[in-house]
Order: structure tokens, then C-alpha cells, then sequence
């Protein structure tokens, strides 16, 4: 588990090197007292482990840019990749303050070792297309989704999953899977979203597709207040959610997704331990009393069972209860 003293944390994304684990996550100080203001001060730490379960806190990884700047406000959740030169790029959500945080871009940043990472001169930012998604303009949400990137190659190809609403559908139901793709990393186009709205949800948040034990799969985060209307009054329970795929890049069924947990996880993220199996880590979010953690869990087994996805029976459950707090 990894639980910091001076600061929350929230959202997260793993590398691999073949060594150690890299852990980037989502960080706050504990200082601002309440939780809800971590957002517009969130930085990205870094943690490495050999097991996912012990962790080496390490020096920051990404900061906000100076001002002027697309994202001198916070930088938020992404992914980290591989590149075919051997170094690393990752992909990050930014929001800056000249706009109040309401637009949402996605950037990158390079590395050699994982350890420290370096804006290039020009790098692309990618901002959503009004043709197929809701901007900040024309959005009937809180805020621009455009945010969350997970990113993968497959068939030659790099694609980018992205937490967006669609530009049309009732308001509280346009959450879709964004799409983008790439030849090289660095010169992104944005393609047509690969789920369409009204599978029940305002928003997919921190979106993942991979194969577990051959069979694809997704995930995605939504809470019960940003469910839609008529998913809220036929189950009004938010968390993680897993959903069927064909492949990694879709067709998605989004309407068929299922929970894996309730809100006291959220983000939860698939990850192949050094024994070849696989493990479900989410952080922290509600403890029993409604109030907010902010840590992430140890890592759960999760296997199929009935064509499902699911933590093994009762081990999620005991080891959330044995954490809560007496």
C-alpha cells in the first residue's frame, strides 16, 4: 500500500522497466486540509516497488509549467510508454490557469530513465474534435472531458483512449471512449470516438484495455452522482467498472459494463505481477464514514468467473476492511 504522510493521493498509472514497477500518481498536500481543494494542486509523484506492494517514494515527476503555459495550473492522470529508441514518453492531461482549469489538453513529456522528465520545444497538445465531442464551448457537463489519456500499440499503431463526451445525447449520458492515433508518438490525430453515448454514464473516467489470460477487457471510474438518470435510479452505485471488449481498440460495450467495486475504490488498474498474474490496485476513496482517503491499496487478484472479470471473492472486501480505520 502506499500511503504518504505529507500528501494525498489519487489517480495513477504504472511502468515497467523489467526491474522495478514505476508508479505515477496524482499528489496533494495534506496541508490544504480539505480534500476537495487537491485538484488545483495536484503535481505527479513517482514510487517504485518490485512486488506492487512496497513502495520507494522518489522525487516528483512532473510539476506544473511556468505561466504562461497550457498547463501551469496542474498536470493530471496519464500514461507512460516505451519508445522504440528505448527512452520514455509520458502522456499527461493539462489544465492552466488562464482558462480556470475548464480546458482539458493532453501533452507529453520524455525521460530516459523513468526517474527524470523533460518538456520538449514543440510538442503536440492535444485538445478534443468538436466534430464528434463536446468542447469547452459547447459542453453540457461541469467541464471539458478531455483528460485521462491511456495509451497502447496495436497492429503497427498507437492509440490513445480518452475520458470525452460526445457532442450530442442527453446531457447526463454522453460519456464516451476518445480516440486517438499515432505513428510515431509525437504527431496525434483525433478520431472518431470508439463507444457511442448512452451507455449510462456522464463520463469514463481513467479508461484501460488489456488482455487478461487472452480475453480483452476494459476499465473505466464513475461515480453514482455522475451516472445518468435512468443508470442511477436502476442501480445508483458508483466505482470501478469493468466493461466487454473485442479487442483493445473496441468494438467496446459500455452499456453491458459491470462493477468491480463500490466507491470505497476508484481508478482501479489492471497490472501483470512478476509471476504473470494479474492485479487489481485502485486508491482509497470513501471509508465507511463518507469521508475521503486518498492512498492506494495493495495489489488483488482478479480472475474470470461466469464470463466476468472479478477481485477473488471476498479478498477486495477483508483487505479494504482490515485497512479501515478503528
Amino acid at each position: 500500500m502506499l500511503r504518504l504522510a505529507a500528501s494525498w493521493v489519487w489517480d495513477f498509472w504504472i511502468a515497467d522497466d523489467g526491474d522495478d514497477f514505476h508508479l505515477f500518481f496524482l499528489k496533494a498536500s495534506r496541508a490544504l486540509l480539505d480534500p476537495d481543494r487537491r485538484h488545483w494542486r495536484a503535481t505527479i509523484g513517482h514510487a517504485t516497488s518490485t512486488d506492487l506492494t512496497h513502495w520507494t517514494e522518489h522525487a516528483d515527476a512532473v510539476l506544473p509549467d511556468d505561466s504562461p503555459a497550457f498547463d501551469d495550473l496542474a498536470t493530471w492522470t496519464g500514461s507512460v510508454v516505451r519508445q522504440d529508441d528505448g527512452t520514455w514518453r509520458m502522456f499527461y492531461t493539462a489544465v492552466s490557469r488562464a482558462e480556470g482549469g475548464l480546458n482539458q489538453r493532453i501533452s507529453s513529456v520524455v525521460s530516459d530513465d523513468l526517474f527524470t522528465w523533460r518538456r520538449e520545444p514543440e510538442r503536440q497538445v492535444l485538445e478534443p474534435d468538436p466534430r464528434w465531442y463536446e468542447t469547452a464551448e459547447t459542453r453540457q457537463w461541469p467541464d471539458q472531458a478531455w483528460r485521462d489519456p491511456w495509451v497502447f500499440r496495436q497492429g503497427g499503431l498507437w492509440h490513445m483512449l480518452v475520458t470525452a463526451r460526445a457532442n450530442h445525447g442527453a446531457p447526463d449520458d454522453r460519456g464516451v471512449v476518445g480516440h486517438a492515433t499515432s505513428d510515431d508518438l509525437q504527431r496525434w490525430t483525433v478520431q472518431p470516438p470508439l463507444s457511442e453515448p448512452g451507455a449510462g454514464f456522464g463520463h469514463l473516467e481513467v479508461l484501460q484495455t488489456v488482455e487478461v489470460d487472452g480475453r480483452p477487457v476494459g476499465l473505466f471510474s464513475c461515480l453514482a452522482t455522475e451516472l445518468s438518470a435512468g443508470r442511477r435510479a436502476a442501480d445508483g452505485v458508483g466505482g470501478v467498472w469493468a466493461f466487454p471488449a473485442d479487442s483493445p481498440t473496441g468494438p467496446f460495450h459500455i452499456e453491458e459494463a459491470y462493477r468491480l467495486t463500490d466507491e470505497r475504490l476508484y481508478v482501479g488498474r489492471l497490472v501483470q505481477d512478476r509471476a504473470g498474474d494479474w492485479q487489481l490496485l485502485a486508491f482509497r476513496n470513501d471509508d465507511e464514514a463518507g469521508g475521503w482517503v486518498g492512498e492506494i491499496t495493495d495489489p488483488q487478484p482478479v480472475r474470470w468467473s461466469g464470463g466476468r472479470l472479478q477481485p477473488h471473492v471476498g479478498e477486495t472486501q477483508a483487505a479494504l476492511d482490515a485497512r479501515m480505520p478503528s
